[in-house]
């Protein structure tokens, strides 16, 4: 797990050397453990490295600054400056396969004509190790890195099919004069990338990165806000920054530098259908089971500690009882919450006791952490700096789990993707699954989807900014998401085989961002074993009737607190992952009613943080208010306080949007 930078100038302009290595600074959290970079000329056969290798502590590693004159004498300080640079190259390390300085980065094959600077785990790359080696190739590490070099050289950019795991590289080809930008399957690992206007691909793991090297791309994107008030997340490759793209999961970008052409293809999808054949549903279980058991422990290869997620929830909990039978002792981490001032549901939102019952039954080293109200205030700015744009959820509790096992391990165990994979949100599908058609099934979910403020609204809402967004449907957004599956709607397990897709395409995505910059904020890897790609090619073809029950009938809205009350807690979904779990954790556990990973804020938002938010939002010089009407943030913020819509999210979006701007925007 680390942190990439890079540019490659592909008009031949001047580098802004002065910026270069302060792009790898910015992004230091990544990467503690060491850190490389090179420049180099495309017209020469040879790349000329200029790299550094130090075993210093995290304390004294944290700013690279003052080493730069005594790597710059290495170099010579005439061709550090010179601008007859093409490709800047970048690399921060978190060394966890191949601690040793054997797996530095960039690295390149012995010919130095195949560089890479990649961030991500391989965890099947002993396994192509072993295909290459008899191939005829020869290795001279221990790391995953240097399989991704090699199995390039052999099968071209195709070898990213072989790859299970979690990656995005840069990779550049001196015989063929080619860049690539990959990001894996999922999305599990970021990459963002935008074109300057100097004809510059610039690219990190970071926008801050991006920022660092260009101060001029700090400029809010209308469209993006748009789209993100609208769904709590962004679904296409936008970013709030106006020139700033993520690279889409299962894509990668080819840059030919003799054409300066860039290509962005897709090698992967997602695509739900009732494919699979199996004689029974015990056939299923069996092998499900299997492929559970064996995707943890492929993710469980690691040369520093590492420990597990385990929050009480169903997920969690299954990978921790697997990985407890391989490690003994296995650090566990939960948090909790103060409930002193919470009602209604949010009364059963610490799940310390459970957890505390699997420690146990796990023989896991357990460690827990109670937020209180003011933890949100507390962690504001350090979380929207590391999460650089608001996505899904309200995920401050994250950034302090994450804390909290960094001091203890380096790699940690999630349960993200448990609930896309295995129908884990039944209330959100029973919304559009009795739809006729496409067209009607796209208009009832779409609606569904305004997770922060009713369809109605929007265009009030941004009366400020109506120019910048006119022509602008969100509903085409969502649309054009779902068209990718290309599957016709004529039976309910169509529909929801359709809501599988979108949401393992947006809102899994936006979760996955979270979960990396959060826990990369505190240099602490996280793996997400359900996203192994046997046990999601498997997941994929299983019928909808043995991850649902389907005689439910329920129209269902987020925000209305009585009937969240009612139905957000059920066990209606995972039906089949819940039998198979039987085997690892006790009945009632694996048949507990679903409870996301959320803070009481709805409560707290109207007691004890009542001051601080309504110092942020009824403050009319606060920086929403260049972009949002402040009258009908009032009233939909009103509702909430009033006790007749649960807008806990749409609160926490304004707070975090408010600081975001703080950070980002300045004067502007």
């Amino acid at each position: 797990m680390c942190g990439i930078v890079g540019i490659v100038s592909l008009e031949k302009k001047a580098l802004l050397t002065d910026n270069l290595v302060a792009m790898l600074d910015s992004i230091a959290h990544r990467g503690p453990d060491d850190a490389g970079y090179l420049f180099f000329h495309t017209g020469l056969h040879h790349a000329t490295k200029v790299s550094f290798f130090q075993a210093f502590s995290d304390e004294r590693f944290r700013h690279l600054s003052p080493l730069l004159p005594t790597i710059q004498s290495q170099a010579g300080q005439k061709e550090m400056q010179s601008h007859d640079w093409d490709i800047f190259l970048g690399h921060r390390r978190l060394s966890v396969i191949d601690i040793t300085s054997a797996g530095h980065q960039p690295m390149s094959d012995l010919s130095k004509n195949i560089w890479l600077s990649y961030n991500g785990e391989i965890y099947n790359f002993k396994e192509i190790r072993e295909e290459l080696r008899k191939a005829g190739y020869k290795f001279y590490s221990q790391s995953d890195s240097e399989v991704i070099v090699y199995a390039y050289i052999h099968w071209g950019i195709e070898c990213v099919k072989k790859f299970n795991g979690m990656f995005a590289f840069a990779l550049y080809d001196n015989f063929q004069k080619k860049f690539f930008l990959v990001r894996d399957r999922y999305g599990i690992k970021p990459l963002y990338y935008c074109r300057d206007s100097y004809g510059n691909l610039i690219f990190a793991s970071e926008n801050k990165a991006i920022i660092t090297y260009n101060e001029r791309l700090r400029k809010l994107d209308h469209q993006a806000l748009l789209e993100y008030f609208t769904f709590q997340n962004i679904f296409t490759n936008k970013t709030l920054f106006q020139d700033i793209k993520i690279l889409e999961s299962g894509h990668y970008l080819e840059v030919d530098l003799a054409s300066k052409s860039i290509t962005k293809r897709q090698y992967w999808d997602f695509c739900f259908r009732d494919s699979l054949r199996v004689k029974n549903e015990r056939e299923c279980q069996e092998e499900l089971k299997r492929l559970f058991v064996r995707a943890v422990k492929r993710q469980m290869v690691s040369d520093v500690p590492l420990g597990g997620y385990l929050s009480g929830g169903i997920d969690s909990s299954s990978i921790c009882g697997v990985a407890s039978s391989v490690v003994r002792d296995l650090n566990t981490f939960t948090v909790g919450f103060d409930l002193t001032s919470a009602e209604g549901i949010e009364l059963g939102f610490d799940e310390r006791g459970v957890s505390e019952f699997l420690s146990h039954l796990f023989k896991t080293e357990h460690y827990e952490m109670i937020l209180k109200s003011g933890d949100m205030e507390r962690c504001l700015r350090n979380f929207s700096y590391h999460l650089e744009e608001p996505r899904a959820g309200q995920s401050y509790p994250n950034y302090y789990v994450a804390k909290l096992a960094s001091k203890f391990v380096k790699v940690v165990l999630s349960g993200c993707g448990g609930d896309e994979l295995f129908g884990g949100y039944p209330w959100r599908y029973y919304s559009a699954m009795d739809s006729c058609n496409f067209d009607e099934y796209v208009d009832k979910y779409y609606l569904f989807w305004q997770r922060l403020v009713p369809n109605r609204q929007l265009k009030e809402l941004f009366a400020p900014i109506a120019k910048e967004i006119d022509g602008v449907w969100t509903r085409d957004i969502f649309e054009n998401i779902l068209k990718g599956n290309r599957l016709e709607v004529k039976t309910r397990e169509d529909c929801i085989n359709n809501s599988f897709y979108f949401e393992s395409k947006t809102f899994l995505h936006g979760l996955l961002v979270v979960e990396d910059k959060l826990s990369m904020a505190h240099s602490l890897e996280t793996r997400v074993p359900f996203l192994d790609n046997d046990l999601v090619d498997f997941a994929q073809g299983i019928p909808v009737n043995l991850k649902l029950n389907l005689s439910q009938d329920i129209t269902f809205d987020e925000n209305n607190i009585a009937q969240k009350h009612k139905i957000y807690r059920d066990n209606n979904g995972k039906i089949i992952f819940r039998k198979m779990l039987e085997e690892f954790i006790p009945k009632e556990i694996a048949n507990a009613k679903k409870q996301g990973f959320s803070s009481p804020d709805s409560s707290w938002f109207k007691g004890e943080s009542i001051e601080f938010v309504k110092s942020i939002i009824l403050n009319k010089d606060s920086k929403i208010y260049r972009y949002f009407d402040y009258n009908t943030c009032i009233s939909l913020v009103k509702e909430h306080l009033e006790g007749k819509k649960n807008r806990r999210l749409f609160i926490w979006s304004l707070l975090n949007f408010n600081e975001w701007c703080n950070l980002n925007l300045g004067g502007e």
